[in-house]
């Protein structure tokens, strides 16, 4: 190995740098997608259109990505994430561009919906879920949950940024603004530095080519079922399974239930009463309480298990809606701040046990391209939510039965993760050395 290549700079640490890549990536990348929710109003007040037609854009947007996901799986199979994130950062902020000179709701659909939310994909939960469960085994709900939880840092420094932009200068300037930050930050950092897996540098997961040979042997073992983790899993043989298709629809459940409150909360907040910028500061506040909720969340499954911290985080949006029901007759901040906290510290843990949970069931050569087909449950969910919901409120005038679903879709899609059973294939390392520490 040269000594000028990455791995000889960070032969043990090059796991942990790659994590820090991705929660820049997150942070910038996330928000572009996130945004949606504050350029909604000043478009809607704009167009005057029907909250179902404009939201239908996110929708729109996450349906594009149900072809576009499978496609990035081969991407990064055949040319790592240093080629997709890139690319899918550059066709967004084109998208952010070209959405300031819309001016039809089919526009804003080919615009903000396939070029902005589609291929900010890349850069999301699904993109960096194809590669980064190989860097970690033992910590590997952590680790994700650590890169993920750049997108909080985004929504309490970039949205509120994006959201006094808006308001200074309108949402045009805006949507241009995010463009040159997708670009300038994003595009450089992953071209030179972000890799697909270990041994592309020459390591192996969690630095264990660092670690003394005893230290290794002396680790419990996780592997339950050790013909389904031998398995080489080709696409044909993982959708063959009741495993996948229990799993996509724990993701199309639960993405629903994510996405609806994340694109209708600002909306919903202002309807009832509570002043823009509170608003605002609310959504800022969700990403910044997802921080410590995904890294909580994603080391807590490394502790106790995918399956239970699942329950964790479909509980607490599921108490979120209920509350999101009981404010609008008592609009209280404090029962607002409860909302933020039910979404950011529980809710948001999803995403670190979005491609944890996959990847301890289908790990191998053909992961990205496997996850990239099960995360199409994911990506129909968080197109269906938003659309649906606005919907439902056009026709009702009201957001109550909308926010009903959701909530029961959350307890649905714990349901499902737990028919998957994760745990049979791997267990998680606490569980294991838990177990091992009880064996006589």
């Amino acid at each position: 190995m040269s000594r000028f290549s990455p791995a000889a700079r960070l032969p043990f640490y090059y796991g942990w740098a790659v994590v820090g890549i991705a929660f820049v990536t997150m942070s910038v990348g996330v928000s572009a997608r996130t945004s949606f929710s504050l350029l909604f109003p000043p478009i809607l007040d704009e167009f005057g259109w029907e909250r179902g037609v404009t939201a239908a854009a996110f929708s729109v947007g996450f349906a594009a990505s149900v072809m576009l996901v499978p496609t990035l799986g081969f991407v990064v199979t055949r040319f790592g994430p240093q080629v997709m994130i890139p690319a899918g950062a550059a066709i967004a902020a084109c998208g952010l561009v070209l959405a300031t000179l819309a001016t039809t709701p089919v526009e804003f659909y080919l615009t903000l919906g396939v070029m902005t939310v589609s291929f900010a994909v890349s850069m999301s939960y699904a993109g960096h879920s194809m590669f980064l469960p190989n860097w970690f085994v033992r910590r590997r709900g952590l680790a994700i949950g650590i890169a993920f939880s750049g997108v909080g840092v985004g929504a309490i420094v970039i949205l509120p940024w994006l959201q006094s932009v808006i308001e200074a200068e309108g949402w045009r300037h805006a949507c241009r603004s995010l463009a040159v930050l997708l670009v300038a930050v994003i595009v450089p950092l992953n071209i030179l530095a972000q890799r697909r897996d270990p041994a592309s540098v020459g390591l192996e997961p969690d630095g264990d080519d660092r670690q003394p040979a005893r230290v290794r042997a002396a680790r419990p073992e996780t592997v339950v079922d050790r013909r389904w983790a031998g398995t080489d899993w080709t696409l044909g043989r993982a959708v063959a399974t009741a495993r996948f298709w229990w799993v996509t629809c724990g993701y199309f459940t639960g993405l629903f239930a994510w996405y609806s409150v994340q694109v209708h909360q600002t909306k919903y907040l202002l309807d009832i009463g509570f002043a823009p910028d509170f608003a605002a500061l609310a959504l800022g506040l969700v990403g910044f309480c997802g921080i410590f909720g995904q890294i909580g969340v994603g080391g807590l499954s490394d502790r106790i298990g995918r399956e239970w911290a699942w329950t964790v985080a479909l509980s607490g949006f599921a108490v979120c809606y209920l509350l999101l029901l009981v404010v609008e007759t008592v609009p209280s901040p404090l029962l607002v701040y409860a909302i933020v906290a039910c979404q950011g510290l529980f809710g948001y843990g999803l995403g670190a046990l979005y491609g944890t949970i996959a990847a301890d069931i289908y790990a191998g050569p053909r992961f990205a391209v496997v996850f990239g087909f099960l995360s199409i449950g994911g990506n129909l969910g968080a197109g269906a939510g938003p659309w649906l919901t606005g919907t439902i409120f056009d026709r009702t005038g009201s957001y109550e039965p909308a926010f009903a679903l959701c909530a029961a879709l959350a307890l649905v899609s714990i349901f499902c993760i737990w028919m998957a059973a994760p745990r049979r294939v791997r267990l998680a390392a606490g569980v294991a050395l838990s177990r091992s520490r009880r064996r006589p």
